[in-house]
């Protein structure tokens, strides 16, 4: 199942980060794909709320993992100077087979380990405030989830 949501403020979209996070289960994945500006990492500070981190969240872009720590812990990945090999080196898919969340940012360098059912997110910047979110649940783990966004009138078009 597919949905777009239209986000016209940051906390709104930080809103709707939260409203995933709180559905979030322990192996969920999700991938976060969207120019530079765009709000990956503002999402994913949403998710860390919902998941009730207390850590400052920020860009994994010269660490590759973060690790945060909260109801369930929360891996941010930056993936985007990775080659595959490297990253099965790094150990990736022991943190997508794991007893956290993982959230990863330029998901596309590291398809092939990807697991089946994930959540797709893309991120468009139509203004300086608004936001096109585009979901794309992957397998049947998130079709549940984006039928009820898709229903709750906080988040309809």
């Amino acid at each position: 199942m597919q949905l777009e949501i239209l986000s016209t403020s940051p906390d709104e979209t930080m809103n709707i980060a939260q409203y995933i996070g709180h559905c979030l289960q322990k192996g969920d994945v999700l991938t976060l794909d969207g120019e530079l500006g765009a709000g990956k990492t503002h999402f994913t500070k949403g998710i860390a709320l919902a998941l009730e981190i207390k850590e400052v969240v920020n860009s994994p872009t010269f660490t590759i993992i973060k690790e945060y720590t909260g109801v369930l812990p929360l891996y941010h990945m930056d993936v985007y100077r990775l080659e595959e090999e490297e990253a099965e080196e790094l150990g990736i898919e022991e943190y997508l087979e794991g007893e956290g969340v993982c959230v990863i940012e330029w998901a596309d360098k590291i398809k092939n380990l990807l697991p089946i059912d994930r959540l797709e997110i893309t991120i468009k910047r139509m203004s300086e405030t608004d936001r096109s979110i585009h979901l794309n649940a992957v397998g049947k783990r998130f079709n549940g989830l984006c039928k009820e966004l898709q229903k709750n009138e906080n988040f309809s078009d």
